[in-house]
């Protein structure tokens, strides 16, 4: 099977101007994958799977992943000349910036006719709040439907020319996304029929205020008659 460094070189000659980037993986598996850009995407699979040399006609996996804002520090050195005259000093300068966050697909490819595989193919959107759509590569594979509707549903990545795309785990009424690192689970489990441990404690917080009984009134002792 050709590497993945071969499989770009071979798409980006097929489709000049693509966005095509190797991304490594440091990892024990040395899963390289292709970080593909939105606009090329079905092009691009339907390439790798019509290509004699690979016949990628599998997708066994789709998986979301959240990647927040993170602050990256940056160190850069250089040599200043030493003013008593010295050898030069090497200085180290630390600059911080703000990488974005956004949301990766992951997509996991294999040759059932070649028996070859993984390829790993990943897109990724703008960000994580307005510009969450990726190009959806249900046409081309069917088996990433259902996949793809998950991670829909559970990260809220949007599947542009996905046939039929609605939430499929969770309620067609349900807010937000489980899976999305900053999700905020709602505590709201008076509906427990069960609770106990740490739900237990959750759901007191819902429970109604038990009545207040008022305090009866001391009993008062009849009057004695008076003697004649």
């Amino acid at each position: 099977m050709e590497t993945p460094e071969q499989i770009r070189d071979r798409l980006l000659a097929r489709f000049p101007g693509a966005e095509v980037t190797l991304i490594t993986n440091p990892g024990t598996a040395a899963q390289h994958g292709l970080l593909i850009g939105t606009a090329q995407a079905a092009a691009i699979a339907q390439f790798l799977r019509d290509d004699a040399a690979l016949q990628l006609d599998q997708c066994s996996n789709v998986t979301g992943i959240d990647w927040p804002e993170k602050e990256i520090i940056e160190t850069t050195k250089s040599t200043v000349p030493d003013p008593a005259g010295g050898p030069p000093k090497v200085v180290e300068q630390k600059t911080k910036r703000i990488q974005p966050g956004y949301l990766e697909v992951v997509y996991h490819l294999y040759s059932v006719a070649l028996k070859h595989g993984p390829i790993i193919l990943r897109q990724r959107t703008a960000n994580r709040t307005d510009a969450v759509s990726v190009a959806s590569l249900t046409p081309v594979w069917r088996a990433c439907e259902f996949q793809e509707r998950e991670v829909f549903d559970l990260f809220g990545v949007g599947f542009t020319g996905h046939p039929d795309l609605r939430r499929i785990l969770m309620w067609d009424a349900f807010k937000d996304h489980p899976m999305r690192r900053d999700y905020v689970e709602p505590d709201d489990y008076e509906w427990e029929p069960t609770p106990h441990g740490t739900v237990l404690e959750k759901a007191k917080a819902h429970y109604p205020a038990p009545a207040v009984t008022p305090p009866a009134a001391p009993a008062v002792a009849a009057p004695k008659e008076a003697k004649a």
